[in-house]
């Protein structure tokens, strides 16, 4: 699939898109429902999408949320990008889908009531599983008429993860899409057979996975991150006029890889570092004790790194995941400090959006 570029002279004016069958003219703005599989009552359930289409020409970019249907912080940054007044001025188009796993959204969980996890089903098939019809649909529907994507996603449940970009960085064009993001943490991850990334990249879409949160619960950081991300990129791609007050992490560290520290044993666990923070080698991470306290056993990191994801589970067994580490061959102590400087800028921009902060 080519990939439209940013015009560096006038913009040429819009074509008539269509989307579900209906057809959406320059400076529409539409709400799209796309049937997917049925309720066991019969009931309908659609996707949902909501589409942008500029006046002039220009990339069409899509957003996902709820692949994985209890990750919801997508959902809520997808809601506050609509609200923005500067996609009066978009260039190109952007397709909102803010709810794509619509039955595991209902019902709280990761899954579709197959058991399948959609984002493991791509491509999909028209006359497979449950997960292989819904992932068919969104692929044919959205992703293969996009040129670019962004798909939101948070950690599991009693799983946190710092804001990072996950990407294939090996592919210029979505690495300079990655920085454009501006979260200090950048991850290059591979792609995982049946995901939405592996069919994407296949079909020339560059796409980057945003993980950032716990699944089920709101974070205010976390959301306004994502917002911040998405504008980040659309102004990297010429969607949307530069921002004099848009600030981009500088020289975002690139890690190619990371791990999990398990737990040693069963037990009730205490964590001592913060996510973002520098864990040395040796540094003890947390400690896990009997409920009596008479016998304690460190959880210690392997090296040098930084903590991007953690249980928030106190109650853990043996060789249970605790700390997603990631590791850089150097300037550690400069990720440390980017994350506090990102957080604090993060801080000042809620002073001056509209939108109230969850607490």
């Amino acid at each position: 699939m080519s990939t439209p570029k940013p015009a560096a002279t006038t913009a040429r004016k819009s074509k008539p898109i269509e989307f579900g069958g209906q057809t959406i003219l320059p400076g529409q703005q539409v709400t799209v429902d796309i049937p997917l599989a049925s309720m066991v009552t019969q009931q309908s359930l659609p996707l949902t999408l909501r589409i942008y289409h500029g006046r002039s020409e220009g990339p069409c970019l899509f957003v996902s949320a709820a692949i994985h249907g209890d990750e919801i912080n997508g959902v809520e940054v997808i809601r506050r990008l609509q609200k923005l007044k500067a996609l009066k001025r978009l260039k190109g188009t952007l397709v909102l889908a803010p709810i794509v796993n619509v039955h595991g959204f209902l019902d709280k969980t990761r899954y579709l009531p197959d058991g399948r996890d959609l984002n493991r089903s791509f491509p999909g098939s028209q006359r497979g599983t449950l997960a292989g019809r819904v992932a068919y649909t969104f692929l044919e529907e959205v992703v293969n008429k996009c040129t670019h994507g962004i798909d939101l996603h948070t950690g599991a449940r009693h799983r946190d993860n710092l804001p990072q970009i996950r990407a294939d960085l090996d592919q210029p064009e979505t690495a300079a899409m990655a920085h454009a993001f501006g979260v200090p943490v950048v991850m290059h991850s591979a792609i995982r057979d049946g995901s939405l990334r592996q069919v994407a990249g296949e079909n020339g879409t560059p796409i980057l996975l945003y993980e950032a949160g716990e699944a089920l619960r709101f974070d205010e950081v976390c959301i306004r991150a994502g917002v911040k991300g998405v504008m980040n990129v659309m102004r990297h791609l010429g969607m949307l006029p530069s921002s004099s007050r848009a600030k981009h992490v500088d020289d975002a560290m690139i890690s190619r890889s990371s791990s999990w520290v398990r737990a040693p044993i069963s037990g009730i666990f205490r964590a001592t570092i913060a996510m973002g923070a520098k864990a040395e080698k040796g540094a003890v991470l947390g400690i896990i004790a009997d409920p009596l306290g008479d016998a304690e056993e460190p959880v210690i990191a392997p090296k040098d790194s930084i903590v991007i994801g953690r249980t928030n589970l106190p109650l853990v067994h043996e060789g249970e995941a605790l700390f997603h580490l990631a590791y850089y061959d150097d300037a550690v102590d400069d990720i440390a400090e980017q994350w506090e400087e990102f957080e604090y800028s993060l801080d000042e921009s809620m002073t001056l959006s509209e939108e109230p902060p969850i607490v």
